[in-house]
């Protein structure tokens, strides 16, 4: 486990000691694609480090609509509002098959308190999602829903080949739950950018070929 935690960056240079540590505080266990980990309104009581595969944190309305809030992967974290007291505000599943790491509250809180370093970084991931959560409401103000996806396709995009690529496969109800919009309205939206040659869409995987507009 000590190995496993070596290559997370929440604990990058830590003695192997204090790893050891850690890695006898906390419990791995393995789940399931479309595993729901934590539910919104659940109280909050365990910090999770993902080993490997994927998680996405989102929120739900009364109707059942859900809006994508964000997409971990090996070597990040989640659960950390729990240093807050109050329910967790935000549900999270799994995206593939996942191992996961998992630390009870009073056993992470004695951790911060024993390195001031792993709690700086905490404070700089929560200050980062805080950052995010901002952005994506001033997105659903200002723009509609054509830029609303620009911004999601060009913030994925990574450069391949002197390409840009959305290396994940995104399905229609992935970008629309990112967005905020109906599967539908992203169908329409996706077939016209292929038809404007601003995007293609191969094997599932969407390649911009040059800037998508912020309006159509």
């Amino acid at each position: 486990m000590s190995s496993d935690l070596k290559k997370v960056p929440l604990f990058s240079g830590l003695p192997e000691n204090d790893l050891r540590s850690v890695a006898e505080k906390a419990v791995t266990r393995t789940f399931p694609k479309n595993m729901i980990l934590i539910s919104e309104g659940d109280p909050s009581d365990t910090f999770y480090v993902i080993l490997s595969g994927k998680v996405k944190v989102y929120v739900g309305d009364e109707s059942g609509k859900e809006l994508l809030l964000d997409v971990k992967g090996p070597g990040e974290y989640f659960g950390e509002m729990m240093l807050e007291p109050g329910s967790r505000s935000a549900s999270v599943m799994t995206a593939e098959p996942s191992q996961l790491a998992a630390i009870s509250k009073n056993d992470f809180l004695s951790l911060l308190r024993g390195h001031p370093d792993i709690a700086l970084h905490v404070i700089k991931n929560l200050i980062r999602m805080v950052r995010g959560l901002n952005e994506n409401v001033k997105s659903l103000a200002m723009l509609d829903v054509y830029g609303r996806v620009s911004r999601l396709l060009l913030d994925l995009a990574v450069e391949q080949d002197g390409k840009l690529v959305i290396p994940e496969k995104l399905t229609q109800k992935d970008i629309a739950s990112r967005v905020g919009a109906s599967r539908e309205m992203i169908n329409r939206i996706l077939r016209d950018l292929t038809t404007g040659e601003y995007i293609k869409i191969e094997g599932g995987k969407i390649t911009i070929k040059k800037t998508p507009p912020n309006r159509w």
